[in-house]
């Protein structure tokens, strides 16, 4: 494997998964986002492209594609639609790999709470990517912090969320998503909440 796709580079999650992906693997990373300027600090590493554009134009997410072999996506917005596209551009050109951050609560699968309006277009995004035919990961985050640390356990779709309560670090999720571009036939196919052990 050479190749990852970033898209929605400049997200909290993304800009700590890149970190890891430059210190833990020798991978080349393609950061997508709508405006290039806020990562200028990638600028000119030998291992990084940065490419402006917006996951809903089609012709910049196929260019943006091409030679990839792992999407990892964390996006904010339309995302039923933004799934949409990019589900139908990876079966355009045949590209199989998608780790997808979405979050939890979307299954109404959290003890105590009830699904609420906000998680639907998460849930949108779910079940477009649910419904294909790729190698997908969706990540299903409790609350998040800021911490330097890497601790989490996972929850699999189906199960109530575990320790909802509890606040994940992004570098933990981060660690993940590293995890899971990296390791073939990891997780496929599944959606994982992701949470600090209790």
């Amino acid at each position: 494997m050479r190749n990852i796709l970033i898209l929605g580079a400049h997200g909290q999650i993304a800009r700590v998964a890149t970190d890891l992906f430059l210190e833990q693997t020798d991978l080349e990373l393609t950061l997508f986002l709508r405006r290039a300027e806020r990562l200028h600090r990638y600028r000119g590493h030998d291992r990084v492209l940065l490419v402006e554009g917006d996951v809903l134009d089609r012709e910049a997410l196929l260019s943006a594609m091409v030679g990839q072999e792992v999407v990892y996506a964390n996006l904010a917005g339309d995302l039923g639609t933004q799934a949409r596209t990019i589900v139908e551009t990876m079966n355009q050109i045949g590209l199989k790999r998608l780790v997808f951050v979405s979050s939890m609560g979307i299954y109404d699968e959290v003890p105590g709470q009830r699904f609420h309006a906000a998680l639907r277009p998460y849930r949108e995004a779910a079940d477009v990517i649910e419904a294909s035919d790729l190698d997908y990961t969706i990540l299903r985050p409790a609350w998040l912090n800021n911490r330097e640390e890497i601790d989490y356990g996972t929850t699999p779709k189906g199960e109530p969320f575990a320790n909802p309560d509890g606040v994940v670090s992004r570098k933990s999720v981060a660690d993940l998503v590293v995890r899971l571009a990296t390791t073939p036939g990891l997780h496929l196919r599944e959606s994982l909440g992701v949470h600090k052990p209790g």
